[in-house]
């Protein structure tokens, strides 16, 4: 998984899908604790949610708040959109359609 410092307070990571999905996971946060950084995560290769990434997915969100920053998930498949439907984490995450407008939302807010 690629992850990239967009810039002083940006990380933009690259997901894969499962089983290395966790492990990207595990990435994030040690970046994101070793720097107080908003981060973008990029679903485009992810086809597939468990309840194992939901979680992971959730702790993150939980240090993301904690150390004020923003958290934005975008490049979701319909297959992965429909498991955020189902266990209504659709209203808990903040979306977007690309990482271009992620980018762009975090810089207006």
């Amino acid at each position: 998984m690629p992850v990239e410092n967009w810039s002083d307070t940006v990380l933009v990571a690259h997901l894969s899908d499962d089983p290395q999905f966790s492990d990207d996971l595990s990435s994030i946060e040690d970046s994101i604790d070793a720097g107080s950084k908003d981060a973008v995560l990029d679903f485009a290769a992810v086809q597939f949610v468990n309840s194992s990434n939901l979680a992971r997915l959730l702790k993150l969100r939980k240090q993301m708040i904690t150390s004020n920053r923003r958290l934005m998930l975008c490049s979701i498949s319909t297959k992965v959109w429909g498991a955020f439907l189902v266990t209504g984490l659709d209203k808990v995450f903040q979306f977007s359609d690309n990482v271009p407008t992620a980018l762009a939302t975090l810089q207006m807010a």
